[in-house]
């Protein structure tokens, strides 16, 4: 479920994030699920249960958990929030494009521009 690279430069806890992230926005975990406990994850990655704690804490703070003491850690509803998210970015394209049109850039280069940051 769950890899890690200890070679990575970046924390175990933020790995761990972005991990779940990954699979929460790819629907692999649904909205509602419950993720392992603390404890086992931990015993599973081989890993101090404060890290995973830490991990779960960020997730919750950032809006992809939510937490029922004594029940565990569950998959909030994060589509909705993504796809207000999404239209509110192609919003923000549409009058980067619009003034970019304005101000006569061509087709062909706001093109290539957008080309250029798929990589």
């Amino acid at each position: 479920m769950i890899q890690l690279n200890l070679r990575d430069s970046r924390p175990i806890y933020e790995q761990i994030q972005d991990e779940f992230k990954k699979l929460i926005i790819a629907g692999v975990i649904k909205a509602d699920e419950k993720l392992p406990s603390v404890r086992s994850l931990a015993s599973s990655l081989s890993i101090n249960p404060n890290t995973i704690q830490r991990a779960y804490n960020e997730l919750e703070t950032a809006g992809f958990l939510y937490s029922i003491p004594g029940k565990g850690s569950f998959v909030s509803k994060v589509v909705d929030a993504n796809t207000q998210r999404i239209d509110q970015i192609k919003e923000e394209v549409r009058k980067l494009v619009d003034e970019l049109r304005f101000l006569n850039v061509s087709e062909s280069e706001i093109e290539a521009l957008v080309e250029r940051e798929k990589t």
